[in-house]
């Protein structure tokens, strides 16, 4: 909706579509620091009724924010924007209704991955052959304590190769750079980033900017002071998958942004806390709903947890939204993620061009975190938890 002009300057404009004294500017154009002029409306009829074409307006501006130089400099070493769920690149930004301020940019070409270095079925044509004809899509594993041994090595790595990510989060990096650095950590510990061509996923990890929920696609935009972005980290190594995945502040941060993370946090300890043999996958989702709509925030209903170990995706679904119909209960020997994605306001997702990178619908903020999961006969024992080593980096877990 459109909102007030500056008192001062009512005078001076006039509608962008039928020129009498403009009383609306629109929100977008200021969210973007968009001159008043072109800007202004007279009521909300003609603000509605010059959108499909004043919208125009929107998407040049995002357009020009790489400087044009930079942008035909990146595209002449090979860097693209992905299209087609990452089967496509065009040098062209692809139309689309952003709902926020970010927009996708030019992603740089596949990183290389050495050839002694173990892969999964997918690393060379994109396509998962085993996954999902499995019978782990409808059984969940109960596994052996090799298997869990090996899981145990995995998610250490994982989580170190997480840790690595964090130390270079700041204004002025790129999210490029996040993945190169991902990408390196993992090849050096002997591991395959397990997203690198996964349905064909162009990159080694998941960055996820401010109104992105999940599955953001690492590329050229530099990070900006007063962002959130989180780093979705997961490694194939001796055969087995470990996932995290954490959110982070660049720089200064706005109150709301940091209660929303604080949130996103504390609902997935919360869950994590009622993990043990007998509880119901379903009360998750009721544990993780009713924290976050006690601060006002939203669960997304499209993404979900997942059961993980040979296979990078398999049984249990475990979604965080209330009334959910996760089937099924926790048994010693399971191995799944949590992960919560909770949104500053609705918690409806759309999907940009290139197929993968979910976000908000109306534009705000959402955060999320992540953890590998194993059931023991006790409770639970968390695969991926922040090591001695750890960054500090949230101020309520300081001491």
């Amino acid at each position: 909706m459109a909102g007030e002009s500056d008192a001062s300057s009512i005078a001076t404009l006039s509608c962008a579509r039928c020129e009498k004294p403009a009383l609306l500017q629109c929100p977008k154009c200021v969210e973007l620091k968009l001159p008043r002029e072109g800007a202004s409306f007279c009521t909300q009829d003609c603000f509605k009724a010059a959108w499909s074409s004043h919208k125009s307006v929107h998407v040049k501006a995002q357009l020009s924010s790489i400087p044009g130089d930079q942008n035909s400099d990146l595209v002449s070493q090979g860097w693209l924007y992905c299209v087609r769920r990452g089967q496509g690149r065009t040098p062209k930004l692809p139309h689309f209704d952003w709902t926020g301020p970010l927009k996708q940019y030019l992603i740089s070409p596949k990183r290389f991955v050495p050839a002694e270095i173990e892969k999964p079925d997918w690393a060379i044509d994109g396509t998962p052959k085993i996954e999902p004809n499995s019978d782990l899509q409808h059984v969940v594993e109960i596994k052996t304590p090799e298997q869990i041994q090996r899981m145990r090595e995995t998610c250490k790595i994982a989580r170190e190769v997480l840790d690595a990510a964090a130390r270079v989060i700041r204004p002025g990096v790129t999210t490029d750079e996040i993945d190169r650095v991902v990408h390196e950590a993992t090849i050096a510990a002997g591991g395959y980033p397990s997203p690198l061509n996964y349905y064909f996923f162009p990159k080694s990890c998941c960055t996820s900017v401010n109104e992105v929920i999940c599955h953001g696609i690492p590329d050229a935009r530099k990070l900006e002071d007063g962002d959130i972005v989180n780093v979705d980290v997961t490694v194939c190594y001796k055969g087995c998958h470990g996932d995290l995945n954490e959110t982070y502040f660049v720089g200064n941060v706005d109150e709301a942004s940091r209660q929303l993370v604080k949130c996103t946090y504390e609902c997935l300890e919360k869950a994590i806390a009622i993990v043990k043999p007998g509880v119901r996958f379903r009360e998750i989702g009721e544990i993780v709903n009713r924290h976050a709509t006690m601060s006002g925030l939203s669960v997304v209903r499209s993404y979900c947890g997942h059961g993980i170990g040979d296979l990078f995706h398999c049984a249990p679904n475990i979604p965080h939204y209330a009334r959910n119909k996760a089937v099924g209960v926790m048994k010693a020997g399971q191995t799944f993620t949590i992960e919560p994605m909770i949104n500053a306001g609705s918690w409806r997702d759309r999907t940009w061009p290139d197929g993968w990178t979910a976000v908000t619908a109306d534009g705000k903020r959402s955060a999320q975190f992540e953890h590998t999961l194993l059931v023991t006969e006790t409770g639970v024992e968390v695969l991926t938890a922040r090591l001695p080593s750890s960054p500090d980096v949230y101020p309520w877990l300081k001491k």
